[in-house]
Order: structure tokens, then sequence, then C-alpha cells
């Protein structure tokens, strides 16, 4: 099986094709390889998260022609368009829900969806990803390797004070300066989102993030089984 992870952004991106492939690979994958939606011709314009429509077509382009595809997404639960004709499926009524119910209870509405669409065994190979939050709390899995990956090895304990404060590094953003990148930003001036996050992705390593990170260790989880049982 191939595995495409639909991204929003050159973070996400660059932590699949660098990190979590071989990670993956190692588990039945064939190849994994990362989709940044928006349009691929004009750098400028890529990134983000696009509209639900938007991205349901992509994946659903692939899952049909592909017999051997599955495809994933790995999105930020907050950054999702909840109103109007862009709106991601779940997602306005997602806010009404406990925090650790939010992300999955997108995911399910968006298979849901998917299967009206191109119908259950298409949809088979589809695995969503919501993330609570953004990439950057995944990164306070292990504070001292962060800090030793990014060459800051300083600002260990602020980082770790951060995540003391929270059950789970997932659970990171509580306000809208609160997101996980900006927390590090402050406590690391000069913080380079891509290249610095990926550094320290690569210290930290996946096994570690998995049992840091209840959310994605499911997520990862799910993949591994699709691709033992195509």
């Amino acid at each position: 099986m191939r595995l495409l992870v639909h991204v929003e952004g050159e973070t996400e991106e660059s932590f699949v094709n660098e990190v979590l492939a071989s990670h993956l690979l190692e588990r039945g994958y064939s190849s994994v390889s990362a989709r940044l939606v928006g349009n691929a011709r004009q750098r400028s314009r890529r990134g983000g998260i696009r509209s639900w429509p938007s991205v349901s077509k992509g994946i659903a382009n692939h899952l049909k022609s592909d017999p051997r595809c599955v495809a994933t997404t790995m999105v930020d639960y907050y950054g999702l368009p909840s109103r109007g004709s862009g709106a991601w499926p779940g997602r306005r009524e997602a806010v009404d829900l406990p925090f650790e119910q939010r992300a999955e209870h997108v995911e399910k509405a968006c298979m849901h969806d998917m299967t009206a669409d191109v119908g259950a065994d298409l949809v088979r190979r589809l695995v969503p990803f919501v993330m609570l939050h953004e990439f950057e709390a995944l990164l306070f899995s292990d504070c001292r390797r962060f800090a030793e990956g990014v060459e800051q090895r300083r600002a260990f304990r602020a980082l770790q004070a951060i995540r003391d404060s929270f059950d789970t590094p997932e659970q990171i953003d509580d306000s809208p300066e609160g997101a996980p990148s900006k927390r590090v930003q402050a406590v690391i001036p000069g913080y380079q989102k891509p290249l610095m996050g990926i550094l320290a992705s690569l210290e930290i390593g996946v096994s570690t993030m998995r049992k840091e990170c209840p959310h994605f260790a499911d997520w990862l989880e799910r993949l591994t089984r699709l691709a033992a049982n195509p």
C-alpha cells in the first residue's frame, strides 16, 4: 500500500517526508509522501487550510485512480473553516463537545461525508487525522530533546514548564495567544518553524511522540492496521 498524506503547510509536509515516512515504511507501506493542499504550481498560494470540497475532491480522485493508495490528512482543528460552503464536516458542531472529543468528531464527520460521496469500498482506505492544535504541540513530547535539537539547551526549563501545565502535549493551547508555535517563539526568539521544527522532531523521534500524544498514537495505529490488512 502507498500512503498519501494531505497536509496544510510546509512544516507538516517536511515532517511527513523526513520523519514520519521511515516509521511507516517499517510498518508495511511501500511509499509514504505528503501532498501540500493548494496549487502546486504557485508556491505563494500553497499551504493553509483549504475548503472541505476542495480537499475532499482531491482525496476522492486519489482513491478512485489508485486502488493501492491509502489517503490521510494532517490538519489543525482550530484552523478548519466552520461556516459557509467551505466548512469542514462536523467542525461547527464540535465546538460544543468536550475538549477531547472535538478532533475525533470532525474525523468521523469527514468519513461520513466521503462515504456518501464515493462509497464505503473506497472510504475504507481513508484515515482522516485532525490535530487539535498545531504541529509544534508534538514537540513538547520531550522538552529536553526539543531544546537540544534546536541547539537551545537553556530553553529546556521554560519549555518543560509549559508542558507541565497540561495533561498531554496535544492540549497545549488555551488562548489565541497560546498556540504552541507562539509559546515556542516566546521561549526561543528566532524560532524558524519548518527548519527547527523538523530538527527537533528528528531528535525527539516518533516513538516518544506516540507515548506522549494519544490522539497522534491512535492515528498511527489506524494507519498501521490498514497497511497490514489492505
